[in-house]
């Protein structure tokens, strides 16, 4: 495994692994991995010849009052974690070789962007798009893997590589949970043991919301105060969203019909989690 922080020896090498006909599949993470993000190297390893993984704790994705100062770094797990899952490359550059003095010039997210996560948090999909393409742009690989945890910045990323034309296609792979259920994030190291088990009222929810679409609930607004009822019901009160939205546009609906996707955001302690549930009309 070769880890490499200068630019323009991780375009080199992967331009000839391409140019040799090999396909390249590109894992893009911030670190602090855990089985979700080596998930996802196994599915680069199952199709791809060679695999990637980038790390990079990217600061224009973070607003001024959230946690990128005390966002975990733990590099050298990492590194033995991806050599362990069979990389081939790690791509971890310096914040100044990705934005340089004077650096101006971002990209403008898809309207998919605009809602939820848009509007909690401003800017932080304008910083997604940016440094995604731009990795895109150094590391030419046939197929990149994304987490479905991360359901809306899949679909902006995804969108964002239909409208600009990019040579690369993007698999969004499914969420890796604990046995409890709890999806898997790196910012689950952040909970103390109480909050833990508070933490398992966003999958408490998602299932709930899901039993009631079982039994032939389609009323939208009685499957969202059942999110919020259950979140509540974990002393889960600082919420920012808990929607049953279109799967392709995350538009709000009245009544279910065809795909829809639940998405939550709340906050446990001081943590910001996510969670969603995709279900099938």
């Amino acid at each position: 495994m070769e880890v490499i922080s200068n630019r323009h020896e991780i375009y080199a090498r992967i331009a000839h692994e391409r140019n040799s006909g090999r396909s390249v599949g590109l894992v893009p993470t911030m670190g602090a991995l855990h089985a979700g993000h080596i998930s996802l190297l196994e599915r680069s390893s199952e199709i791809c010849d060679v695999n990637v993984a980038t790390i990079f704790v990217n600061p224009s994705q973070f607003g001024p009052k959230e946690d990128f100062t005390r966002y975990p770094r733990t590099l050298e797990d990492d590194l033995a974690k991806l050599e362990r899952a069979g990389a081939n490359y790690v791509y971890v550059p310096d914040a100044h070789s990705i934005y340089p003095a004077g650096y101006s010039t971002y990209i403008e997210p898809p309207t998919v962007g605009n809602r939820w996560e848009g509007e909690c948090r401003p800017g932080h999909f304008r910083g997604v798009t940016t440094i995604v393409l731009k990795l895109f742009q150094l590391i030419p690989a046939t197929v990149s893997f994304f987490g479905r945890k991360d359901y809306q910045q899949a679909l902006v990323i995804r969108t964002m590589v239909e409208d600009l034309n990019v040579p690369i296609r993007v698999e969004t792979c499914p969420t890796l949970r604990e046995p409890d259920g709890l999806a898997m994030s790196s910012r689950n190291r952040y909970l103390s043991g109480p909050e833990r088990q508070q933490a398992l009222g966003l999958w408490h929810a998602l299932q709930a919301a899901s039993d009631k679409i079982n039994t032939g609930e389609k009323k939208v607004a009685v499957l969202e105060q059942e999110l919020k009822q259950t979140l509540n019901d974990h002393q889960i009160e600082h919420i920012d969203y808990a929607v049953v939205v279109t799967a392709d546009t995350l538009e709000p609906l009245e009544m279910l019909e065809g795909d829809a996707v639940i998405l939550i955001a709340a906050r446990v302690g001081s943590t910001r989690l996510i969670d969603n549930l995709l279900i099938e009309g």
